[in-house]
């Protein structure tokens, strides 16, 4: 929920209701090492603005954010 000027209200201590939570998007470089949880263990070979395309050896897969299944070595 946003107000007129387009940012969310002040949250308040007595609030029963959770503060939300912002999602952080890891940052990939081309050449790092990562693992996905379905894939495995592959390398990053390219990043454009939607998306990174991850060489795991016998497929190279482009993986769009929030890349829940996919870490950092």
């Amino acid at each position: 929920m946003t107000n007129s000027s387009g940012s969310r209200p002040k949250h308040l201590s007595s609030s029963p209701f959770a503060l939300p939570v912002e999602q952080v998007i890891d940052v990939f470089e081309v050449d790092d090492r990562v693992s996905h949880d379905l894939y495995g263990l592959g390398k990053v070979t390219k990043i454009d603005s939607h998306a990174v395309t991850v060489d795991f050896g016998e497929q190279s897969v482009r993986i769009k954010p929030p890349f829940a299944k996919l870490h950092h070595l």
